[in-house]
């Protein structure tokens, strides 16, 4: 299986911008990249699946994708349209698959403004990944951030619960000692990123 494309997602309240130095090295590698901006807040399903369909048109993909980027993946996923099928690989980058507890914590405080629309993802709660695509979950463990003072004594990125980022079903969870916003930029997660891009399997 050669990927030919990959398509870049970014998580809460960030662009595509933040995710620009992953996406540069990506390309030089030989895939032809779609770094997608959305509005993380309010995020319009059909217009982020229209562009995704496009840029695929029919050739083997995956996704990387950080925080609740790889929700919007899982979303598109279940879409099911006539290009997903072309999806091989989903990389997913301190993504809480299973719900983040972060997000559940800022609702019963009152702060669901702060969240908006986004909720319907992160609040969401799965536990396996019943897709063809495959998915390689990366997760941090240096707990920078509220997630310590959230939940004392877990393991976390400081923002997403390590327990959070692993499915039943998931081909490979690997954990770095990072915090949730520097796996984008860690040149090891990188090296990772790279050699299940580039692997056949």
């Amino acid at each position: 299986m050669t990927i030919k494309k990959v398509v870049i997602l970014h998580g809460l309240y960030m662009s595509g911008f933040v995710m620009l130095p992953l996406s540069k090295r990506i390309t030089k590698l030989g895939f032809k990249t779609l770094n997608l901006s959305y509005q993380s807040l309010s995020p319009n399903k059909e217009g982020i699946f229209q562009q995704i369909d496009e840029f695929i048109d029919g050739e083997n993909t995956a996704f990387v994708c950080h925080s609740m980027g790889g929700l919007i993946a899982r979303a598109y996923l279940e879409a099911n349209s006539k290009q997903a099928v072309n999806v091989k690989k989903v990389i997913t980058l301190g993504t809480p698959h299973k719900g983040a507890t972060i997000a559940k914590h800022m609702k019963e405080k009152g702060f669901e403004l702060f969240l908006k629309n986004s909720v319907e993802f992160l609040l969401s709660e799965n536990h396996d990944w019943p897709f063809n695509a495959k998915l390689y979950s990366i997760a941090g463990d240096l707990p920078l951030g509220l997630m310590p003072f959230i939940k004392k004594n877990s393991q976390s990125d400081g923002t997403v619960l390590l327990d959070e980022t692993k499915l039943k079903g998931m081909a490979e969870h690997k954990v770095f000692h990072l915090s949730h916003t520097s796996l984008i930029y860690s040149h090891k997660v990188m090296d990772y990123i790279e050699s299940i891009l580039s692997s056949q399997k």
